[in-house]
């Protein structure tokens, strides 16, 4: 199709308007164009006078449109093949002496399972945590008595720490698999929306439901999923993976898709003992923020907060200052602050929402960029940095799963105060007032303080003395990358597949599924089918 990107309309403008907009700058009649839609529409919020709606429009018509697009010269319309199948790829000649297994069953592993299943290799999936009706009990009884479940939680069960997460289906990625992943979803029971909307989201709750609905297509095609199955070891022989243990029982296997999740410490352990080759990366630490989700709407809409044609207001600011980063991340409209440790004796953070997004509340992640000068050059140093800060929250918010929390007013002024005012804090287990100055060394507070500042210019309100801060944010990425060949294998290792968000190879649940995915192709093109 062609698509017209950039159509500004405004908020009192009819519906089509942008169609009838996009048809004029590609000069074609309505007996040559077949169908005409709005793709996406994202919004505007830059001009303070009225938001403005800015959409992209695809013609299917029955011109060449190849040939089109390049005579029409023009930066805005662009020729697109829509992809909603997988790119046609030959199985390999190998045999493949074991079925082939996948560790983990987190965005990457799902749909490298399902590709391989729809090959007809009869994957075996093997995850650490619970089924997703189990996950949600155990997560909801961590919630409500602050029982932690090590192996069951918000980073380890069926759909990966992203089922407790606002769903957020962007990426900075371009890649044509993004598609298929979309329509997949959709396919699986996600709202049909998410097709055109710039900012798609799937939410918790239906997130959840979309995992059970993968989960049984990969069985009806001959996979296999083993919950409560950990990888505890691995054995090499001659360069080559030949078998693993699976909670320390062996299992021949001689091709082992890893995608353990940006959580799973113990493994990453595991894997550098069998000398495994990993470094560390950058990744950022920081806070939960939370605002009234009407004050962040007024602060991007003015006086057009709440007009039908805006959605809940989102947000994305960053700085960078010398060689630090300041950013917000996961922000999730509507949503709650929700524990998340994976750990005994940590506080762990993230952010929530339900696809209604219709909290009280509006929460991100406050973070700020640190990198090996900070931890070093060892991939276990990077983990034990994450966990020191995970530890000093545990203390700080009581040793009980409560959270540390301050407000943005005292925290900027260096005073170890909680003052609810507007905005109560949604963590369920509670917070208890602490100064994150003491905290944090003083480069990570001084930067988030210029990032408060500077986000309150861009967002009114964004630095109001009774937001509230909460902690800790750690697990925004993996601390390590599993280091992995142009054929997406280890290097250190014939038949191991380092993959996902966990390997160090994607951030977010799309990026990740793209790896899932280019990954299983990967081993689909070297071996046959069982």
């Amino acid at each position: 199709m062609i698509v017209v990107s950039d159509v500004i309309t405004n908020l009192n403008d009819d519906p089509i308007s942008s169609i009838e907009k996009a048809k004029k700058l590609i000069s074609l009649s309505d007996n040559d164009i077949a169908d005409c839609f709005v793709l996406k529409t994202s919004i505007d919020a830059r001009h303070r006078k009225q938001p403005q709606l800015v959409s992209s429009v695809g013609f299917i018509t029955k011109k060449d449109e190849k040939n089109l697009v390049k005579k029409l010269n023009n930066s805005k319309i662009s020729f697109r093949n829509i992809c909603s199948t997988l790119p046609k790829v030959s199985c390999g000649k190998v045999e493949l002496k074991n079925r082939p297994i996948v560790v983990g069953f987190g965005p990457a592993g799902m749909f490298a399972g399902l590709v391989l299943a729809r090959y007809g290799y009869r994957p075996i999936i093997i995850e650490r945590g619970a089924e997703v009706d189990k996950r949600v009990k155990d997560v909801s009884l961590f919630w409500e008595t602050g029982k932690l479940d090590t192996q069951s939680n918000v980073q380890f069960g069926e759909g990966g720490a992203g089922t407790f997460s606002d769903g957020k289906l962007t990426t900075r990625i371009n890649d044509p698999l993004c598609d298929f992943i979309l329509s997949e979803f959709v396919r699986f029971g996600a709202p049909s929306e998410i097709l055109k909307k710039a900012k798609p989201h799937i939410g918790t709750d239906y997130l959840r439901e979309v995992v059970k609905s993968i989960k049984s297509e990969i069985i009806s095609l001959g996979g296999e999923i083993l919950n409560h199955s950990q990888l505890t070891d691995l054995a090499v022989k001659n360069g080559k993976i030949e078998r693993i243990f699976i909670n320390n029982l062996p299992i021949p296997c001689s091709a082992l898709i890893l995608a353990i999740g940006h959580s799973a410490r113990d493994t990453f352990e595991m894997l550098l003992s069998k000398d495994i080759m990993m470094q560390t990366k950058p990744f950022s630490i920081g806070v939960r923020i939370e605002h009234l989700q009407d004050n962040i709407n007024f602060g991007l809409y003015g006086k057009y907060a709440g007009h039908p044609l805006l959605s809940k207001g989102e947000y994305q600011l960053s700085l960078r200052k010398n060689d630090r980063a300041v950013y917000t991340f996961c922000m999730c409209p509507g949503g709650t602050v929700v524990p998340s440790s994976s750990e005994s004796d940590t506080v762990v953070t993230n952010g929530m929402s339900v696809f209604a997004r219709d909290g009280k509340n509006a929460n991100s992640a406050l973070v700020v960029s640190v990198s090996q000068r900070d931890f070093g050059e060892n991939p276990m140093d990077a983990i034990n940095f994450q966990r020191k800060f995970e530890k000093a929250a545990f203390t700080a918010g009581g040793s009980n799963y409560s959270a540390p929390a301050q407000s943005v007013g005292a925290f900027l002024n260096d005073k170890p105060e909680l003052k609810i005012g507007k905005v109560e804090p949604t963590y369920s287990l509670g917070v208890k007032e602490c100064d994150f100055n003491a905290i944090f060394p003083s480069e990570i507070s001084d930067m988030m303080k210029c990032g408060l500042s500077d986000f309150g210019r861009k967002i009114r309100g964004f630095d109001a003395s009774d937001a509230i801060l909460t902690g800790i944010e750690t697990r925004t990425s993996s601390p390590v990358r599993i280091l992995r060949g142009e054929n997406l294998e280890s290097v250190s290792v014939s038949g191991l597949y380092p993959c996902g968000e966990g390997a160090g190879y994607a951030g977010g649940i799309m990026s990740a599924a793209v790896d899932g995915i280019k990954v299983a192709l990967a081993l689909i093109e070297k071996y046959k089918p069982m």
